[in-house]
């Protein structure tokens, strides 16, 4: 019955999207990777029966954030088993169109919907000697076909919550496919608990990936000249991932904030007509990243920066083009994560309705950082607080006050906020250690 309800969903969602398609960028986006995905799989992949064909692990990954958390996974793994070819699907086009070209991995695809004939056909193609998949994955029919193909199947950076399906009298649908996979990684302990009270009990307390892939990050963050120029020797602020519903109780905060300050502000989500309407509403000027990088002279020379096209220095440039300007727009999906190295503050969004976004990655470069109230199912934000390097707030009164008081002094939540990841890596090296008993068993 259950399996009814779930497959007629998933055909209800696929006819939704398409007729979204014309008017929803996301619909489009995903309704044309799904076109005869199957068939272009077929094609892109080397012979799967041929006596000499390499093995190929698969890694799933919902979207972005979720690829993020397991690229160090895929990077180690990669490493350790260079034979082996890699696939990577995406469910959502925030993943795949972004990381389509990602060179850790052979092959990127759309997954296929889960529908019980897709996926017998998508294992039946792939024959995959291994899985993965990330943080929130639960694929019933994928999970089944690789059970019954006997394909070690890995969750890893798992996190469970008393709320779950999995965890309600009525959950026995879901329960059962847990059982589906090889090996569970979990972050934290209320996790293994919570699995090992339905019977659950190939569970590891690993931590996140998302510490590594953070600490990683930190360690090779790009030099981006325009932001560099355009922070000179100003205090900055990153506004990360930031929602409607953030802007809301930001932009009054910046408009009546007095002191020395600048801001970067990088949308989820790039919507030209809202970017015009927050720079409307910024009483201080305010500039798009494309504007600056898209220049005539810029684009007469080729170059990569405004630095490059007029052969000026950072702080020259500052003065020659940036100066008037406080707040810079990233008008483009990517480079957030390079962006906190220059921050002394950061706001991270989506805790006031859709969930809060990755606070690590600006975390690991070392500063107070400030997120909206509903943020309970965030251990790491929840850690955070408790550690004196996150704030939440609820409103322009309560961001005024937290900020002020960490504009006078960084100092104590900066350090506590770049500790608390550097004790957090590691989880890798556990995922791995039980990708090698799989794999050698």
């Amino acid at each position: 019955m259950f399996s009814f309800f779930y497959n007629t969903g998933l055909r209800a969602y696929q006819l939704l999207a398409r007729a979204a398609a014309p008017v929803n960028a996301k619909a489009r986006l995903w309704s044309a990777g799904q076109h005869r995905v199957l068939t272009r799989l077929t094609h892109a992949l080397p012979s799967r029966t041929a006596p000499n064909a390499q093995p190929l692990a698969w890694f799933h990954a919902a979207s972005l954030g979720e690829f993020e958390q397991g690229r160090p996974v895929i990077d180690a793994f990669r490493a350790q088993y260079p034979d082996y070819l890699i696939l990577l699907t995406f469910f959502s086009p925030s993943g795949y169109e972004v990381r389509r070209d990602y060179a850790g991995a052979d092959f990127v695809f759309y997954l296929p919907l889960d529908t019980p004939r897709n996926a017998r056909q998508f294992i039946e193609i792939v024959q995959p000697s291994i899985a993965f998949f990330i943080k929130y994955e639960f694929w019933v029919n994928y999970l089944r076909e690789l059970r019954a193909n006997n394909v070690p199947t890995v969750l890893f950076s798992a996190l469970f919550r008393p709320d779950q399906l999995f965890f309600k009298p009525y959950g026995g649908f879901y329960r059962k496919l847990l059982n589906c996979f090889s090996h569970i990684l979990v972050q934290n302990q209320e996790s293994v608990e919570l699995l090992r009270s339905i019977g659950v009990t190939n569970v590891t307390l690993s931590g996140d990936t998302r510490f590594d892939r953070v600490a990683q990050t930190a360690a090779a963050a790009p030099d981006i000249p325009v932001v560099k120029a355009f922070k000179a020797n100003m205090p900055l602020l990153v506004v990360g991932s930031a929602w409607p519903e953030d802007m809301a109780v930001l932009i009054p905060f910046l408009n009546q904030f007095q002191q020395p300050l600048n801001v970067i502000i990088a949308p989820h989500e790039i919507h030209d007509d809202e970017i015009t309407r927050w720079q409307a509403q910024l009483s201080k000027p305010s500039v798009r990243y494309s504007h600056l990088i898209k220049s005539e002279r810029v684009k007469e020379r080729k170059c990569e920066s405004v630095a490059d096209a007029i052969g000026l220095g950072p702080d020259d440039v500052h003065s020659f083009i940036l100066s008037p300007y406080r707040s810079l727009i990233i008008d483009n999906v990517g480079m957030l994560s390079s962006l906190y190295q220059y921050g002394e503050f950061a706001f991270i969004g989506g805790a006031f309705k859709q969930g809060l976004h990755n606070v690590l990655e600006a975390a690991t470069f070392g500063m107070p950082v400030f997120f909206g109230p509903d943020y309970a199912k965030f251990p790491e934000a929840i850690d955070l607080v408790t550690e004196g390097a996150g704030f939440s707030v609820s409103s322009v009164a309560d961001l005024t006050d937290a900020f002020a008081q960490q504009y006078a002094d960084p100092t104590a939540a900066a350090r506590a906020s770049r500790a608390y990841v550097q004790r957090n890596v590691g989880a890798t090296a556990q995922v791995m250690q039980t990708v090698q008993s799989l794999l050698h068993s």
